[in-house]
């Protein structure tokens, strides 16, 4: 993912200078060296979760989503070390993923299959959790699971936040029915191997959206909601300029009635993510993310857990939940 500043840089040519910022930006072609063995994270999680979760309002003010469970969930996420797409660390994270949706009662359909990347090939899995409508017409929300291959990158906010909210919401929705169908995607290769471009990113929403609009699924999907980044202590959120207009306008119209105009704030700003692929084919979509360029962690090893708060996770579901009801009406 990026804001406009990042593809200006691309376009620049300045992708080392980029690389040696962000601290540790390299890609490795061995498969072996992605199959090693990844080092225990979980002394980055112990110490500051509980001081991260005590912030997060109780679920009765927020539509019953649980900041704590959602913390917790990206905790379980870093306890696995970085998680680039292809390797042993990620296998184990989908493993958890599913049992988890699985046991909230999710019907869960599962898509592997092997992205051409500068790398080589690399094995990748979507998820994708389809909760039955009453009428044709389907809801979609999204997140990224895999991190970027950085060293000691366990990306708590990067990729691991996004995937705490979608799992809180799949123990919510997964038992419920309303007028239309509620998917939820799950995507591997979000991130770029090597260098973020058109072809070396988002290869699980390429993937997803090419395979809907195949099986004509994608001309079903009403709204496609994208979270990404969404962890922060000190969050903002800009409503993202190439996102669906009505739909942005629903989402921070939603957020402000909810009071959370002071972080959901009417600036714009231009975001290349897993939204993408979808708005190329007339899927009506909206990204949710936070300023990763100013958070001074991002694609970086500080990117931990004593960066995120329960609160605006709970804010983020929040916001989702009660969307999700707008849209439930129209």
């Amino acid at each position: 993912m990026s804001f406009s500043q990042r593809i200006l840089l691309r376009n620049a040519l300045l992708v080392c200078g980029v690389c040696a910022f962000l601290s540790g930006c390299k890609s490795k072609s061995d498969s072996a060296t992605r199959e090693a063995a990844q080092p225990p994270f979980m002394s980055a999680v112990a110490a500051p979760l509980p001081q991260a979760a005590d912030d997060a309002p109780p679920p009765e003010k927020t539509d019953g989503f649980d900041g704590k469970r959602a913390l917790a969930q990206v905790a379980k996420q870093v306890s696995f070390g970085p998680r680039p797409s292809g390797s042993a660390a990620i296998v184990k994270l989908q493993e958890y993923l599913l049992s988890e949706l699985k046991s909230y009662g999710c019907e869960v359909e599962t898509d592997s299959f092997s992205a051409s990347t500068p790398a080589g090939r690399l094995p990748m899995k979507n998820l994708l959790v389809k909760i039955p409508g009453e009428k044709p017409g389907v809801i979609l929300l999204g997140t990224h699971y895999d991190t970027k291959e950085l060293d000691n990158f366990v990306g708590a906010d990067d990729g691991g936040s996004s995937t705490g909210v979608m799992l809180e919401l799949a123990r919510l929705l997964c038992h419920q029915r309303g007028k239309y169908a509620v998917w939820m995607a799950f995507f591997d290769g979000e991130e770029a191997v090597k260098e973020w471009s058109d072809d070396d990113s988002r290869y699980g929403s390429r993937q997803m959206a090419a395979r809907l609009a195949m099986s004509h699924d994608a001309l079903k999907i009403r709204a496609f909601l994208l979270a990404d980044i969404v962890g922060s202590r000190n969050p903002v959120f800009r409503r993202e300029s190439t996102s669906t207009k009505w739909l942005v306008d629903l989402v921070w119209g939603t957020a402000r009635k909810l009071g959370y105009a002071n972080v959901f704030v009417d600036e714009s700003a231009a975001v290349d993510d897993d939204h993408d692929p979808f708005l190329k084919r007339n899927v009506p979509s909206v990204d949710v993310i936070g300023d990763f360029l100013a958070s001074g962690y991002w694609h970086t090893p500080q990117d931990t857990m004593d960066k995120l708060s329960a609160k605006t996770l709970a804010m983020v579901g929040h916001v989702f939940l009660e969307s999700i009801k707008q849209l439930q009406t129209q």
